[in-house]
């Protein structure tokens, strides 16, 4: 009752069904996905586990364009082994991470060439997710000038929620061994 006026508002609550979780090999994807998984434990929903590879730029002047002859121990790889190495640490990285947060959860998981704000927005498509989950490495200035921000691209773009997780002061700090 407000000033003598009985309102009687529903509040509806959110329910996630479907949770997608951007990954990658950093602490900042780590600390996300143990609050996207965290989050997914309360509802009881269904969690996406995505990790986006990035094309990796292969030289290969493996000769001497001077003298038109291979160089002395350089390096014979291909850009589809440069592929199959990246997508082997890509499973190795949603492996690690299911293993150490999924529990009893039911986990789809995704793996991805390209851009990786991209690749995530699609995937969120994909998996048909109610909320995506991701870290921010908390760049500003010149940094994020140059590095652009997977974090601002997605959240300009998606077309339901997104939990950007940054890491604490705490989770920052460095391990300090005796």
């Amino acid at each position: 009752m407000v000033s003598g006026v009985n309102i009687t508002n529903k509040i509806t609550m959110t329910t996630f069904k479907k949770i997608l979780i951007g990954i990658d090999n950093s602490k900042y994807a780590e600390h996300a996905a143990k609050i996207g998984f965290g989050l997914a434990r309360d509802y009881n929903a269904h969690v996406g586990l995505v990790h986006i590879i990035e094309p990796a730029f292969v030289a290969s002047p493996t000769t001497d364009t001077s003298m038109g002859m291979p160089l002395q121990g350089a390096a014979d790889i291909s850009g589809i082994e440069v592929m199959d190495i990246q997508n082997e640490l890509s499973v190795g990285i949603i492996d690690r991470t299911i293993k150490a947060y999924a529990g009893e959860l039911q986990v789809t998981h995704f793996t991805d060439f390209g851009s990786t704000a991209d690749g995530i927005l699609s995937c969120s498509k994909e998996f048909k997710a109610d909320l995506i989950v991701i870290g921010t490495h908390s760049r500003s200035g010149l940094d994020r000038l140059f590095m652009g921000s997977v974090a601002e691209e997605v959240i300009r773009n998606a077309e339901i929620p997104v939990l950007v997780i940054p890491l604490g002061e705490e989770e920052n700090k460095p391990i300090v061994s005796a």
